[in-house]
Formats: C-alpha cells, sequence, structure tokens
C-alpha cells in the first residue's frame, strides 16, 4: 500500500490546527486501512521531508499538498522532499483549484450572510509564484458559475491588490452595497484574522472543516499513483 502524506503549510492557532487535523482524520475514516501520515512545511513538526524519507524507507509514498494553489511549497518544499526518493515519492497536485472548493466557498457566504445583491471580494493567501494567481483565478471562475453577484480578487500577501485595497476599490465601485470577503483559505490562523481587519461588512469562514475535503484529498491521491515496489528497510552493515 502506498502511503497518502497529508501536508499542510502548518500554524501556530489551535483552532487552525484543529480544522487541519479534521481533513486528515476524515481521510483516515474513510481509508481506514490506508497508511495516512500528517506533514508540514512550516512552523509545525514533522517537516514534509522527514516523513517522505521515513515512508520511503518501507514503501512508496504520495505526497499531497493540503494547499489551495501552487506556489514556493509545492514547487519547492514539496518537490524536494520527493526528489531523492522518486519515482516511488511522487507529489500530487494541490487541492486547488476545483469546482469543490467553490460549492464550499457559496455555503460559506451564504452562511455569513451574504447575498449575490453584495459585492464579494475573494480573498486568498497570495504568492509570488504566477501559476498560483491563475490557480486562484480558475477557482473564481468555478465561484462565478454559482454566484450571480460581483466578484473581484485580493491577495493576503506577496501579490497584488491586497484584500483592503480591494475592499476599498470594492466599495467605492458600488457605493451603497455591502462588501463581503470570501475567504479562500482552508483554516483559521494569521492570514483569516488579518480579513476580519480589512473594512469588509461580512467575512465569511475558511473551508475546513468539511468532509468534502477529504474526498478530494484521497481524489488526488488516487490521480497521482505511485509505483507499487516495496522497498525493504536499509540493513546496517556489521562491524
Amino acid at each position: 500500500m502506498t502511503a497518502l502524506i497529508a501536508c499542510s503549510h502548518g500554524t501556530s492557532d489551535p483552532a487552525g490546527r484543529i480544522a487541519i487535523r479534521s481533513i486528515v482524520e476524515g481521510v483516515r475514516r474513510q481509508r481506514p486501512r490506508l497508511d495516512v501520515r500528517e506533514a508540514f512545511v512550516d512552523v509545525e513538526e514533522p517537516e514534509v521531508g522527514g516523513v517522505v524519507a521515513a515512508a520511503s524507507s518501507v514503501g512508496d509514498a504520495v505526497v499531497v499538498p493540503l494547499l489551495l494553489s501552487t506556489g514556493f511549497h509545492v514547487r519547492n518544499d514539496i518537490a524536494n522532499a520527493v526528489a531523492p526518493f522518486a519515482p516511488g515519492a511522487r507529489a500530487a497536485r494541490p487541492l486547488g483549484p476545483d469546482p469543490v472548493l467553490a460549492q464550499i466557498i457559496v455555503e460559506r457566504l451564504v452562511q455569513a450572510g451574504a447575498t449575490p445583491d453584495d459585492s464579494v471580494v475573494f480573498a486568498a493567501a497570495g504568492s509570488s509564484d504566477p501559476s498560483a494567481a491563475t490557480d486562484v483565478e480558475a477557482t473564481v471562475a468555478h465561484l462565478r458559475r454559482l454566484w450571480s453577484g460581483t466578484i473581484t480578487i485580493g491577495y493576503g500577501s506577496m501579490a497584488t491588490p491586497n484584500v483592503p485595497t480591494a475592499v476599498e476599490a470594492a466599495r467605492s465601485a458600488a457605493p451603497g452595497k455591502r462588501v463581503v470577503i470570501a475567504s479562500y483559505l482552508l483554516a483559521p490562523g494569521f492570514f483569516h484574522d488579518r480579513l476580519r481587519e480589512a473594512g469588509a461588512d461580512l467575512v465569511s469562514a475558511p473551508l475546513a472543516p468539511d468532509p468534502r475535503l477529504a474526498d478530494l484529498v484521497i481524489e488526488r491521491y488516487r490521480s497521482e499513483p505511485a509505483p507499487r515496489s516495496v522497498r525493504a528497510p536499509a540493513i546496517a552493515a556489521s562491524a
């Protein structure tokens, strides 16, 4: 059996840790016989390189990024973690973009009290990697198929416009309308706290917890099957 390594960014926020763990535990409930391991690229441990090395010492592994777009962590941290153990270790693509995420965002907007009459600012974490912006735009395209109101984009960092600027622009473009931030974040934490300070009338909750996220992780795992060969653990030579 090929191990599934669920790799998230990592957070010091207790609620954020619970939200991410809900995804991992959801995968374990659905696939109780699967070797599911948790890893991180920052803040928390175990770090992804060590987890890949440990899993690769006994078999194959697929790292599923619990991230919403391609970016530095996918292209560098995760790619570098699997490279020494390829082809037995591979990286799946991140959770986004995907129509399922747009469905969850719509539900979060409705739960927050938003309507299509509001101006929505889609708030993503942001990245210096241009492909991350492409992924965000793809998710917004999915969202526009489900939400008839105005949607613009803002970023938490590393890209423009930032969320406060996007909120101000949305308010200026439609005076008298409420401005609602659609949080494109997996879990509570630093970035979501900043969204609450960005000047919007409403802010939707992060995506997790939601059982569909575990479904998406399993789908990513299945879409990138690692070779089925099993390597025996290395045996130290006797002195």
